[in-house]
């Protein structure tokens, strides 16, 4: 069994549905134009999504523990392509939401898995690394998938955006189908659960510190293309080549995460912290400027690829079952996390001003640094 072509080919249909989920971030603006309402209430097709994520990711996989989970990997991706196209042709928002909140019930049952076979198939010593692998799935939807939305949004109109959206996740699909051997059943069956996990301080240390990393993330991300075309004044075509700057970038971010959190999981972390706070005091004083907003950028891709990676780790290195259940307790935490963020950037733009916004991610990396400080005093 080649592991390695095992985990690209799940990283890619990763891709696939991080495009789902993150790809509406650059089409906002026309969207919201679209249909008449506030920047703020747009934001609710990524929160929404989250939200959906969030609260019932755990209860999927126990629900779906039964089924084989090549067949609910290809089943989730088969979803994913419906869906994008039904929303290609929604003219009601609201009927728009719904339709975005059915995939997002299968959309941890794919990422639990997947994390899980990196997780079970690697030696213990380069699991960082296995990991890393799943997540470039994730950095290779902020390289292409976003851009390449925002920019057929740009060409021709949002719902073109989706349908690229569709096709991505067909591709996928098929690689799934045709590429993934049989994976044996190793996950959560009610036997095997036990809610003394639960009373486990460290992962509750490492859930609340996901938790606020993501949400600083998010915060000020979820409105990047806003950002930029209010305050930095670019036009849809600058945009998705930043855009595609800030994936780009984040190749080389999610490696170098991956490398090091096998290691200095700690340092990692609060280097993390530091550079990306610096990053977004940097945005909030040179924001109105073009050619420093075009390095900055480029740093910030870079380091904010790794902070999924990073947290992820921060959760499952906290207990010593690393299985699908962990992982899906995680994938949940990680879409509150986005939801909270794009809620709270939403709700600072209407109180302050979208050239304010870098504030409420500040907070969050001042929360984040206080429990990572708590973790390492209870190592």
């Amino acid at each position: 069994m080649n592991m390695n072509r095992n985990l690209y080919v799940l990283a890619l249909g990763v891709f696939g549905i991080t495009t789902t989920e993150f790809g509406v971030i650059g089409v906002l603006p026309e969207i919201a134009s679209t249909f008449r309402i506030s920047i703020e209430k747009a934001g609710w097709l990524l929160s929404i999504f989250a939200m959906i994520v969030a609260v019932f990711g755990p209860f999927m996989l126990l629900l779906l523990s039964s089924f084989k989970r090549k067949n609910l990997l290809v089943f989730s991706l088969l979803i994913f392509v419906a869906t994008n196209i039904l929303s290609a042709y929604i003219s009601n928002f609201h009927l728009l939401l719904i339709i975005r909140m059915l995939p997002a019930f299968f959309h941890p049952v794919y990422w639990s898995i997947a994390l899980s076979v990196a997780g079970q198939t690697s030696d213990p010593k380069e699991k960082s690394k296995a990991v890393s692998i799943i997540f470039s799935g994730l950095t290779l939807a902020t390289v292409l998938g976003v851009p390449l939305a925002t920019f057929m949004s740009d060409l021709f109109s949002w719902q073109a955006s989706f349908l690229l959206t569709a096709f991505i996740n067909g591709v996928a699909l098929l690689a799934v189908w045709i590429y993934l051997p049989s994976i044996q059943n190793t996950g959560i069956s009610s036997n095997k659960f036990s809610m003394e996990i639960f009373r486990n301080k460290h992962l509750w240390i490492g859930i609340f510190l996901a938790f606020f990393i993501i949400t600083a993330m998010y915060s000020t991300y979820g409105y990047m293309s806003e950002f930029l075309r209010s305050v930095t004044r670019m036009n849809g075509l600058q945009i998705s080549i930043m855009l595609l700057l800030f994936g780009t970038v984040g190749i080389a971010g999610n490696k170098i995460a991956g490398r090091y959190m096998s290691q200095f999981p700690f340092q990692t972390t609060l280097v993390f912290l530091i550079l990306l706070s610096g990053i977004h005091l940097l945005i909030g004083y040179y924001g109105s400027y073009f050619k420093p907003m075009i390095w900055i950028i480029g740093c910030w891709g870079l380091v904010h690829s790794g902070g999924f990676l990073i947290s992820n780790v921060n959760v499952t290195s906290s207990v010593s079952d690393s299985s699908e259940f962990i992982n899906s307790i995680f994938t949940s935490c990680g879409n509150f996390a986005v939801t909270a963020g794009t809620l709270l950037g939403g709700s600072w733009i209407a109180h302050y001003g979208i050239e304010n916004i870098i504030w409420s991610s500040i907070i969050g990396f001042i929360l984040a640094l206080i429990m990572l400080i708590i973790n390492g005093k209870k190592q």
